[in-house]
């Protein structure tokens, strides 16, 4: 949500997400006051001091908040679920490849289950991409020839079930095609005719697992599949370390305690392999850091530079200093 409260103008959005963390603070405040009470009452304060939307003095003293049922939002709810367990696969395909969040990635490849899960995903498209640092998504309406499915008994769930007929049921499940893997993860049971008796399968009786493809990694948590593209071009390089210099920079900003709305100079020593992004990515660098100035030199003074790693064992030198009036 950092955009959000910084970027842009004033706009409904904008007030939109403040009113939210505002109303998200004080109900906090309020439902943590027995278990935190010093804190939360200089949040309750610190909050009602500038809105005076509350007739208390003290958290304390205000009632305990209700559960409002009108404004529950299922729909919202089942959304932002999608785009939890979404960006928690892609962040733990990129910690599996060792690719730093901050090295962008070209797409994400995502089997459509059915109309209303191509609604929802695409409803939190966007959330999803900027906290995973993918470019697009990719739908696939028929993930067959391109992600391989294995199908595993879960005989936790199966045993007390069948019993007896469990042996059979294991060999069923084995035997299932993609067509019939697919069409199982899409309406969420089975059904089958094993030794003249009708068994329903749901899939929590059963472990479905991905089979990773060349330059893909490809993760699945219940019904849901995703494969990330892990291929880092040289484009997506340069943007890459120029997000590194983001971090960096920022970083010493705060070691050199500047405010926040600090506009600063930016002086950056020459490095073979750092030009490029920087000669591209300079102006980026700049709103992203407050920099009025971005400029790339042979060398700096004595003490005024900071030695920053930008990737492991390329290092170069970077000035900051506060633009003043």
């Amino acid at each position: 949500s950092r955009k959000r409260f910084w970027g842009g103008e004033y706009d409904t959005d904008k007030i939109s997400a403040y009113q939210t963390l505002y109303r998200c603070l004080e109900t906090v405040a309020k439902l943590a006051a027995p278990i935190a009470p010093f804190y939360t009452d200089q949040l309750y304060c610190d909050l009602n001091r500038i809105s005076g939307l509350e007739p208390d003095d003290s958290v304390h003293l205000t009632l305990f908040p209700k559960c409002n049922e009108a404004v529950i939002n299922k729909e919202l709810e089942e959304q932002m679920d999608i785009a939890q367990k979404v960006s928690s696969m892609i962040l733990g395909l990129r910690r599996k490849e060792k690719l730093k969040v901050r090295q962008p990635l070209a797409k994400i490849i995502v089997p459509v289950l059915n109309e209303k899960f191509r609604r929802q995903f695409e409803a939190v498209e966007n959330i999803i991409l900027t906290e995973v640092n993918v470019k697009e998504v990719e739908y696939l309406t028929d993930s067959e020839g391109v992600i391989k499915k294995k199908i595993k008994a879960n005989f936790k769930t199966l045993g007390p079930k069948y019993g007896k007929l469990m042996k059979a049921v294991s060999v069923l499940i084995g035997n299932m095609s993609q067509p019939e893997i697919a069409a199982f993860e899409r309406l969420g049971t089975f059904d089958a005719l094993i030794e003249g008796e009708t068994v329903t399968l749901a899939l929590e009786d059963v472990e479905i697992l991905s089979e990773d493809i060349p330059g893909l990694q490809v993760a699945s948590e219940g019904a849901i599949t995703v494969a990330l593209d892990i291929n880092v071009t040289p484009e997506l390089r340069l943007e890459g370390i120029a997000r590194e210099f983001v971090n960096r920079i920022q970083n010493l900003r705060k070691e050199s305690d500047f405010e926040v709305t600090d506009k600063i100079i930016l002086r950056i020593v020459r490095h073979p392999e750092l030009n490029a992004a920087m000669n591209k990515y300079g102006d980026y660098i700049g709103i992203q850091t407050l920099a009025s100035r971005v400029e790339l030199v042979d060398q700096l003074s004595d003490g005024v530079g900071k030695p920053v790693e930008i990737e492991k064992g390329i290092e170069t030198f970077i000035q900051v200093e506060k633009e003043t009036l």
